[in-house]
């Protein structure tokens, strides 16, 4: 039972090592922990992976209090992960990283779309963007914020990352 339920979960991750993080990452054994799983593993259901859930894949660490899998045909098809905060950090390409933060990470496999919800914040070398909802379209690369009554906050750093100089100090003993 351990060996299917990896297959279906490394298809309903595959998408976002592609979007976010490391290409080798994929070619990695992937590692699931939990207290708890229920559900189908074939046909058309739900598999629920509860008691805290850890998945590891070569530099992804994704973790998060629940996760469920949706299954149509056998085939994953969607992916919930849920807490106070589900949390995923992987690295990028380029050797940075990159840390995402949500209430809820929803991943439409079908579609290939990331909704982060619930306090999202998700930072990298190039920045970071936060608020209540964010959609990332790893097809595209399109990202969408906000829209919704709510804020968002984009931070993004200056290329050069030299701080500058502190102003000379006055000579000692003052004026003269």
């Amino acid at each position: 039972m351990k060996i299917p339920f990896a297959a279906v979960l490394a298809l309903s991750l595959l998408v976002p090592a592609v979007a976010f993080a490391k290409s080798t990452d994929r070619n990695e054994a992937m590692n699931i922990d939990s207290g708890a799983q229920s559900g189908t593993l074939t046909g058309d259901g739900k598999t629920v992976l509860s008691g805290g859930v850890i998945i590891t894949q070569g530099t992804l660490d994704l973790r998060s209090s629940e996760a469920e899998i949706y299954l149509k045909g056998g085939e994953a098809v969607r992916a919930v992960f849920t807490g106070k905060q589900a949390k995923m950090k992987q690295q990028l390409d380029d050797g940075t990283w990159m840390d995402a933060t949500a209430d809820r990470i929803d991943y439409d496999i079908t579609t290939e779309i990331i909704t982060l919800t619930g306090n999202y914040k998700v930072t990298s070398a190039r920045g970071t963007n936060a608020g209540q909802r964010m959609v990332y379209n790893t097809r595209s690369g399109e990202m969408n914020s906000g829209g919704d009554g709510s804020r968002v906050r984009t931070v993004i750093p200056p290329k050069n990352k030299t701080p500058a100089a502190a102003p000379a100090a006055a000579p000692a003993g003052g004026k003269k």
